[in-house]
């Protein structure tokens, strides 16, 4: 499907996010006003904006991001290996200057460095970029798309590929695992969940866990794209990349 990318030049990523406050009541009043009116637009007629508060988490303006997984295949003898690793933690900023320094670091030594999430160019992309403006952190070249032209950004978006110029189309990473013979990343939670694991539970670790699943799935799934063979488990590392 892409012949002129090296495996070896993309780093494969995902994020998880939640709201900014652990409940709609917690929200300072003048944020709860804009919430307010951001959820008229989203809410159904017998919906309330308390009600929906728990899918905050989806916009930039009003959710954090608690994990970034990223991960690259490695190719080796005829075979591949995958290693991932994850920025994550109570701390956003903290969380985003770890990923901002490793992606300014990978990239000065790999120029032709590419991004791919699946619906990262509607979703994670721009979500990274925009929080970190919000916290005062430089946005990575690679991410910061402002006056370029659209051959000279390096993202990839396996749900875009899937599209084949079909611009209706949506078709979730689980349904797209399924179907092409991939191990789902949804056996234990889902986005869904994200934010009572992370509020209720104070499960952390096992948010990471399903992010740096769903991180594997988009690498396994652009290998099936381009007509390779999935990466065996024995040949996933959590490791520094």
């Amino acid at each position: 499907m892409l012949t002129d990318v090296k495996l070896d030049e993309i780093l494969f990523l995902d994020i998880e996010t939640v709201p900014q406050y652990p409940e709609y009541n917690q929200m300072p009043e003048e944020f709860k006003k804009l919430w307010d009116r951001k959820a008229k637009t989203l809410a159904k007629p017998d919906e309330t904006p308390e009600a929906i508060y728990e899918r905050a988490g989806i916009y930039a303006e009003f959710g954090k991001i608690i994990c970034i997984s990223v991960g690259i295949i490695v190719p080796s003898n005829g075979n591949y290996t995958f290693r991932v690793k994850s920025y994550y933690g109570d701390s956003e900023i903290d969380l985003l200057k770890g990923f901002a320094e490793m992606v300014n670091g990978f990239s000065a030594k790999k120029p032709n460095l590419n991004l791919c999430a699946h619906n990262g160019k509607e979703f994670d992309f721009p979500y990274i970029a925009r929080r970190m403006l919000v916290n005062g952190i430089k946005i990575p070249d690679i991410l910061n798309v402002a006056g370029k032209k659209p051959w000279e950004v390096k993202f990839l978006d396996t749900m875009e590929l899937w599209k084949f110029g079909d611009f209706k189309h949506y078709t979730s990473l689980n349904l797209l695992s399924y179907i092409f013979g991939i191990p789902s990343p949804k056996d234990d939670i889902d986005g869904s969940e994200v934010a009572k694991c992370y509020y209720e539970l104070n499960d952390l670790n096992r948010i990471v866990i399903y992010c740096e699943k769903d991180v594997l799935t988009v690498a396994q799934l652009f290998l099936r794209y381009n007509g390779f063979p999935i990466i065996s488990p024995e040949n996933v590392s959590r490791s520094e990349v």
